[in-house]
């Protein structure tokens, strides 16, 4: 019972991200090392099912165009046909997202997106994207316009929004996924014979349905920002 007592009193420090090693003046802390991790992880993973690519889908190359039909079937419900040019971005991300959420699989393994730090850097990097994106395809002046739609009075609260769609991705995804790794942590502790099975399942569900929910808002954001508020 002590025991249980003294590993619930480290679980949110093996949460928490800490300094591993430097490089100079920099450190490299461990949720950095644990994306580098991922991304490896998951580069084996693409070049495994896409090494043998032909004109006649079987096997894993099957299952990757059902992957492709359903971001395309995403982009298409939010911007039509002609938003599939944008299936690198939509779907490179929802790769990403999802590897990072489903980490936690590695035994003593902490996921990347359990620290507000990575989801703070994917969510900025996706608005940074957006705009562009949006300047690309109206000019940078049609573009700037839009904020003063439908209303000049409007313009104030489009700025804000903008400035607010980051922190609300980064947020809701660190929450959503900090909380589930504490949760099955203390279970695991103190039912560790009991908890792993439903664990794992309700862990991919939830891990995938986050990575849903960022990349579906993404797609509303780039439909907004090429087509205008």
């Amino acid at each position: 019972m002590e025991e249980k007592v003294r590993q619930l009193g480290e679980v949110v420090a093996h949460l928490t991200r800490h300094d591993v090693f430097h490089i100079g003046p920099i450190n490299v802390s461990s949720t950095v090392v644990n994306t580098w991790i991922v991304m490896a992880v998951m580069f084996v993973a693409i070049f495994l099912l896409t090494r043998r690519i032909s004109e006649k889908p079987r096997g894993a190359q099957s299952f990757l165009e059902i992957f492709v039909e359903f971001i395309y079937s995403l982009i298409d419900d939010g911007m039509g046909k002609s938003g599939r040019k944008f299936l690198p971005i939509v779907g490179t991300l929802f790769v990403f997202i999802v590897f990072l959420n489903l980490s936690w699989f590695i035994p003593n393994f902490v996921p990347p997106t359990t620290d507000v730090m990575t989801t703070a850097g994917l969510a900025f990097t996706t608005i940074v994207i957006v705009q562009i994106m949006g300047i690309r395809e109206q000019g940078l002046g049609h573009y700037l316009g839009n904020f003063a739609k439908p209303l000049p009075a409007m313009l104030p609260l489009n700025v804000i929004e903008e400035f607010v769609k980051p922190f609300s991705l980064a947020i809701r995804l660190f929450g959503n996924m900090f909380g589930e790794k504490m949760v099955a942590t203390i279970f695991f502790i103190l039912l560790p014979l009991l908890a792993p099975i439903p664990l794992m399942g309700l862990g991919i569900l939830m891990g995938g349905i986050q990575a849903f929910i960022f990349t579906l808002l993404t797609v509303t954001y780039l439909a907004t920002a090429t087509h205008g508020h």
